[in-house]
């Protein structure tokens, strides 16, 4: 009985790592989101606050037990496995139903980002002035952002380790895209798109016996981008968590009522009704590894309500919110049991 209520338990964190890594992908929904509304938002936090000089220590010294149980290890594993996972799974199914059914992919995420707000909004509570105030100031933060003009293309290197501390965000900060960030950043394609496939013909070279792939300049600037963003992201993981960490024991109502806010305004960026906009500012093109064009930023318009189609994506809506309602009504059923 014991056996299988933990084959249970480490199966569900691994499906919640699964969930928060698809949203992690997709530009304008933010992992973090995922992990508050599943109830592991505070217990990630928290074990990512734990990778610190003392669990060096215990791994210097060879003390591996001691440093699996004191960063709860089996948490992270499940929970990144996951997320990770889904890049090869649950992800390509998300990218083919965007490329086929966009409207309503998009509609459904909005859906779920109001159930969201509405699920973490009922528990509050206390709706003072302070906390209030932090809503506003949420809501404004993730409103500007959600409305921002995208910068060009900066490969320096300092900027590039900034992009990973700050692309890594969407997974520790709820109602904030990491992805959308980096396209506001300018750095979407450099980071997620050229250097992978710079990484990716680096390795395939190597693997096959042509050194010579290391002596091409351009393939050894895309392994210094992509080292330092990967630095950066490692580090912004663990900072960006110490610092929640630290604020969410001090000021849990402040920090959830910014949540709450920041969440509603991030609903400008899931809106579903937009046009994509392809050129830069200086009217370019970027291209993907497909030579696909990137989309820059969006032009969102109020739908039409006398077409089937807007029916049917306000339908993926309520399908959204409904989904947020029914993991409510199952944890609440679950705990009075």
């Amino acid at each position: 009985m014991k056996l299988g209520r933990t084959f249970l338990h480490k199966s569900a964190l691994f499906l919640k790592g699964l969930a928060m890594g698809a949203a992690n992908k997709v530009p304008g929904v933010s992992g973090g989101t995922v992990s508050f509304v599943l109830s592991f938002y505070e217990e990630m936090i928290y074990s990512f606050q734990k990778i610190n000089v003392k669990a060096f220590k215990l791994l210097i010294n060879g003390r591996f037990k001691s440093f699996y149980q004191y960063v709860n290890g089996q948490f992270l594993l499940l929970i990144i496995g996951g997320s990770m996972f889904s890049y090869f799974s649950v992800s390509l199914i998300l990218d083919y139903f965007l490329h086929h059914y966009e409207l309503y992919v998009w509609s459904w995420f909005f859906g779920m980002i109001i159930g969201s707000v509405f699920y973490i909004y009922k528990d509050f509570g206390d709706w003072n002035l302070k906390n209030t105030l932090s809503f506003v100031i949420g809501i404004s933060v993730g409103v500007g952002i959600s409305f921002m003009t995208p910068a060009q293309e900066n490969d320096n290197l300092w900027f590039v380790f900034l992009c990973g501390i700050i692309g890594v965000s969407g997974m520790t900060l709820p109602g904030l895209s990491g992805s959308f960030i980096l396209i506001l950043l300018g750095n979407y394609v450099l980071l997620l798109v050229d250097s992978v496939n710079g990484l990716f013909t680096i390795v395939t070279g190597l693997l096959s016996g042509d050194f010579e792939v290391l002596k091409e300049s351009e393939n050894i600037r895309y392994l210094k981008i992509i080292s330092v963003f990967t630095a950066g992201s490692a580090f912004g993981l663990v900072s960006i968590s110490h610092v929640l960490g630290y604020v969410l024991k001090r000021w849990h109502q402040i920090v959830t009522a910014i949540i709450i806010g920041f969440i509603t305004g991030s609903l400008g960026i899931v809106w579903p009704w937009k046009n994509k906009i392809f050129t830069t500012q200086n009217g370019e093109f970027l291209l993907d590894g497909k030579g696909n064009k990137i989309v820059q930023n969006f032009e969102r318009y109020l739908p039409d309500l006398s077409t089937s189609e807007t029916w049917f994506a306000v339908f993926y809506i309520v399908l959204g919110i409904a989904l947020i309602l029914g993991i409510d009504f199952y944890d609440r059923r679950k705990k009075t049991r």
